[in-house]
Formats: structure tokens, sequence, C-alpha cells
């Protein structure tokens, strides 16, 4: 009987075994010890994202659901949500995260020419970590002074299972970013800079369901930071790293990315389904569901495993393969799906491509030894916490 607790380090690790199990043996699983259900198909994580109405994202995300209650966006439901995602996506548009391209790749070289002459250094620590949170900080207007702090804070908010009291260690460190957020919103308010959160605190829109008009007060402003900053700096600081393992661990597919540059972005979206960087999405069902002879019950939470669903043989053929050729590309679920679908979506795959691109330009014989990874555990997100990263040492012929 297949066993699946995201939180014990082996399984986070490699789970891609456990998931395969789940699919195959019980595509809707119960851990009554954590106290939540699993789907692993790819046809039902996608169907749970786009039916909110039964799946709710009201409860929380995560296993323990410590964020409900908070004013997020991925917490509301509609109607209340589609007034607050119309404001957030009237600032952060599509065009302006694509702008920063110029910044992203900027920034990568700088981070990346420090090492020019170096035989090896923590890929992550260096560079996959500092590259999204000065990029998420560039869009969102955060203080050089306030970067480290963001850091730190957003991941201790996700880290899990290091003997710490992890509900405690989240609201101290949800706290401290909701402070820091809150004293710029006060700032902006009596100074307007044109910045982000100056345009959150101007923008205004009309509900679609009563015509009257809407606008964030300071806590909604705070928490859209907390939201976009913790998820746009978390999730492609592990997708770089896990883009460069796995080009390691294919070195086929590295030379025809070195062959041919206009493979990046493919390859930036194959290292998003081959290895994502967001494991698991949270929801609670708002009624009895009854899939593959299992009734879950209504109030209880249910983890729709993205990872799983990426890798789900009965949608992808050679789904443990990393494979730039791939052409079966059916709805991805890496940025969630549906209304709570990522707002960051086009800046994070838009990093990705870009990372690998000047890492590449660069060391194209690196070597990103997968068995060298250090891996903590995280509660929704999964990746390296540290990889030594060697500049050359791969034979690589183009």
């Amino acid at each position: 009987m297949v066993e699946f607790n995201p939180y014990d380090l082996a399984t986070y690790r490699d789970p891609y075994p456990v998931y395969r199990a789940l699919r195959d043996e019980a595509p809707v699983f119960h851990n009554p010890d954590l106290k939540f259900w699993a789907l692993s198909r790819h046809a039902d994580v996608l169907a749970a994202h786009n039916d909110w109405d039964t799946y709710s994202s009201a409860g929380g995300v995560t296993i323990e659901g410590t964020e409900a209650g908070s004013p997020m966006i991925i917490l509301r439901d509609p109607p209340e949500h589609r007034w607050h995602r119309k404001i957030v996506g009237k600032v952060f548009t599509p065009r302006r995260m694509l702008d920063l391209e110029p910044y992203i790749r900027r920034r990568a070289g700088e981070l990346l020419d420090r090492f020019a002459d170096s035989d090896e250094f923590d890929i992550v620590r260096e560079f996959s970590v500092t590259l999204p949170l000065d990029v998420i900080s560039e869009l969102l207007g955060i203080p050089e002074e306030h970067r480290a702090t963001v850091n730190e804070a957003a991941d201790a908010m996700l880290s899990r299972g290091d003997g710490a009291d992890d509900e405690q260690v989240f609201a101290e460190s949800a706290g401290t970013l909701l402070n820091l957020y809150l004293s710029l919103v006060a700032e902006r308010r009596k100074k307007p800079t044109g910045d982000p959160i100056s345009l959150l605190i101007e923008t205004e829109v009309a509900d679609d369901e009563d015509g009257a008009t809407r606008a964030m007060d300071d806590d909604e402003i705070a928490f859209r930071f907390i939201e976009l900053s913790v998820a746009g700096h978390e999730t492609v600081a592990k997708a770089i790293p896990n883009g460069l393992m796995a080009l390691t661990r294919f070195p086929e597919q590295r030379r025809l990315l070195l062959a041919d540059p206009s493979r990046y972005d493919r390859a930036a979206g194959e290292t998003l389904r081959f290895d994502a960087p967001s494991q698991l999405q949270g929801r609670t069902t708002k009624r009895d569901v009854d899939l593959h002879g299992v009734t879950i019950p209504a109030g209880d939470r249910v983890m729709l495993i993205t990872g799983s669903a990426l890798r789900d043989e009965r949608v992808y053929e050679n789904p443990d393969v990393f494979d730039l050729d791939r052409r079966d590309e059916p709805s991805t679920v890496f940025f969630g799906f549906g209304i709570h679908r990522c707002l960051g979506a086009h800046l994070a795959r838009l990093e990705v491509r870009v990372a690998l691109e000047e890492v590449l330009r660069r060391f194209p014989d690196f070597v990103a030894d997968p068995t060298r990874a250090v891996m903590k555990v995280s509660s929704n997100v999964r990746g390296a916490a540290n990889l030594p990263f060697a500049t050359r040492g791969a034979a690589i012929a183009v």
C-alpha cells in the first residue's frame, strides 16, 4: 500500500516514484495523520483547479492551512476574488513583467561573472536565490536594504520539518513581511512615487457583482506583496537549479540547446514540467466529492499534486524524460490553473529562460550533479537548498 507524506525527507528528495504509485494505486489518497486527501492524476488536478465552487481556496493552500483567514487573493473565491484580481492585473500586466528582460539579463550576468575564474560555487546561494529576489523586488519596488529580510522571511514561511514549531515560525515570518510592507504602504500614501505600491493605492475598479467601486485597503495591499514576493521568489529560485540538474542528467538535451538557442523558451517550459518547483496546491471541499470510488467529505483538505500531474503518463509520453522536442502539451498546471493561475507566470518563465541562457553562455560544460544537492523540506515548493556547481567538467560536443 502506497504511503505519501510530503514532509518525509526521503520522499521530498525524490517524490516521483511515490507519485507514480499514487496515480496507479490510489488516485484519491488519504493521509489520516496529516489530515489531507491528495489527487495525483493530471485530469483530476486540472478539474479541481477549474472547479472553485467545489474545491475552495478559502481554507488555505498548505496542508496545515495556517494562512487561512488572511486577506490573500489566493484565499478568496468569487465573487470577491474577481475585483481583487482585476486591481492587481491592472498594475502587474504581462507587458510590465516582460519589460524586465533587460534588467534580468544584466543582473544574471553580474551575478555569474563573479565566478568566471572559479572551478565551483553554490549556484543556489550565489545565483538562483538572489536573481529572482532582485527581479521581484525591482517589479514591486522593494528597496534594496529590505531584500535580505524578504528572502529570509519567505524561506522561513515555507520551511517544514526542521524541529521548529512550523505554525509559530510561519506566523512570525509572515508578521515580519506584513510589517515591512505596511510601512512601505504608509510611506507611499504620504508621498506617492509612481511605483507599484503607489499604483495599487490609487487603482479602483468596478465590482462585477454590484457595480460598486472597489479599492484595496492597506492590509490587502501588503498581503498582495507578501503573495507576490514569496511566490515570485521561491518558485524561480527552485526552478533554476532544477533546470540545471536536468541538463546535467540529460546531456543530449544540453547539446540540442547549445546548437539551437531558439529552444531556450521550450527548455524553460520543460524545466517547469519535468521538475515543478510548486509541487502542491491545497484546497478545501465545499461538498462531498465522489471520485474513483472514494468519497472525500465536505470540509476536508485536498492537496492537488502538480508535480505528479506533470509526470502523468496518461497525458505525457515518457514523462520521466527531459525532452526539448516534446510535442504533447496538455493543459499545463505548473503555475496553477483557472482563476488562481499565478499572476507572475509570464515573469517566472522569462526568468528561468534568461537564467539558463546566461549560465550556458558562460559555462557550457558545467556540472550540476543532483546527487550533491542539499534538500530541506518545504511546504508547497520543492528544490535544492544548496547545489555545488562545477563550472566545467562535462564532455559536451555540439
